[in-house]
């Protein structure tokens, strides 16, 4: 019998080795082997007991940004993928019941079941395997699998399910951010740096981002990926600057990614007169978070919520990965084994010597 190994997260705070057997499969699923998987900004509030729709199912295997190589699968599931067993793919946070009404209206992100990888399946019952801290990944016959093939290295394959395909989607599909647009960003953590990339291959011009002088690192990276100005809120007024920088008009979009409640109001400060706001952080199920929405209103700005990456977005981020020059893999500045989940996670947390910049989780180590 075929075995995994698997990082639980038994309770909050809580994370233990495990074995399972591998699922046996049929027709129209399959089995994927884990090659890496990327530490979410999330993953520490999931890991601490953070609630988020719904209570989490504890026990949980975390891990959502996922690239891998298909294991094993059934027929009908590979022709469905588009995919052949032994090619490298990425495989989408969320999946979804396929029946509720968000599903059958194609938003199967927002699934009322909630059905994803990493947060809300637990792993207690058969086949076990919904999250990547693992060797190996079971894939339901709803898996959004995209191949990306050998020409794609694993180290810029992990980044593209989530990092990149969300800021697709929030920053192009959602903010509708197009050439010769000016955006803002708040938070320069691993959303951040990729929704900086996203902007400027996009065309997007003035790109501002703003964050913290701790985050100096961060920062650097922001102007390496074409950011044209790094603004560190501790040491200057970022709406002075934002403004500054675009002659007294504001930005045109403008994205919260600092996953703090501060960084919402902030980003109304940046927005120019018709903006876009864009606001994908999880602030948490019962935080209250303050906003002059006096702003809003006389600015006349369009509040957007954003909810993780979907197929189209994903396959876009597919080409900019294979087309751009920017140095992607830059991002990863922290490689762990499987048996240090634990650590990985409280690093990402803040709980560590340092800041990293973007952490995996290497299963072949």
């Amino acid at each position: 019998m075929e075995t995994t190994r698997a990082m639980v997260t038994t309770e909050p705070g809580r994370m233990e080795m495990r074995e399972y057997p591998l699922p046996a499969i049929g027709e129209d699923d399959g089995i994927l082997k884990v090659e890496l998987v990327g530490v979410c900004g999330s993953d520490p509030g999931i890991f601490k007991g953070k609630a988020s729709r719904a209570p989490r199912p504890y026990p949980l295997i975390l891990g959502h940004e996922i690239v891998g190589r298909v294991h094993r699968a059934g027929a009908k599931a590979l022709a469905r993928w588009g995919v052949a067993e032994g090619e490298r793919v990425i495989v989408e946070y969320a999946f979804g019941c396929g029946v509720c009404p968000a599903c059958r209206a194609g938003r199967y992100t927002v699934c009322e079941k909630m059905l994803c990888y990493g947060s809300m399946v637990s792993c207690a019952e058969p086949p076990h395997l919904y999250g990547a801290y693992a060797d190996y990944l079971y894939l339901p016959a709803r898996a959004m699998v995209h191949r990306i093939g050998d020409g794609v290295s694993p180290e810029v394959g992990v980044l593209i399910g989530a990092v990149l395909g969300n800021a697709v989607r929030w920053l192009s599909r959602i903010g509708g951010l197009r050439l010769g647009m000016s955006a803002a960003i708040v938070g320069p953590g691993q959303q951040g740096m990729a929704a900086t990339v996203v902007a400027a291959e996009s065309g997007a011009e003035p790109i501002m981002v703003v964050g913290l002088s701790r985050d100096a690192e961060r920062l650097e990276l922001c102007r390496r990926f074409g950011a044209h100005l790094a603004i560190a809120a501790d040491q200057e007024d970022p709406a002075e600057a934002v403004l500054r920088a675009t002659k007294g008009a504001g930005a045109q979009v403008v994205m919260d990614v600092s996953g703090h409640p501060s960084g919402a109001a902030t980003a109304l400060a940046l927005a120019g007169s018709g903006a876009a706001v864009v606001l994908p952080g999880l602030y948490g199920a019962t935080t209250q978070v303050p906003l002059l929405l006096d702003k809003a209103v006389f600015k006349e700005l369009r509040l957007l919520g954003a909810y993780s990456q979907d197929y189209e977005a994903v396959e876009a981020a597919i080409t900019l990965a294979k087309r751009t020059k920017l140095p992607l893999t830059d991002m990863i500045s922290h490689r762990f084994p499987l048996e240090r989940a634990e650590e990985a996670v409280r690093l990402v947390g803040g709980e560590g010597p340092v800041t990293p910049l973007k952490v995996v989780l290497d299963p072949s180590l």
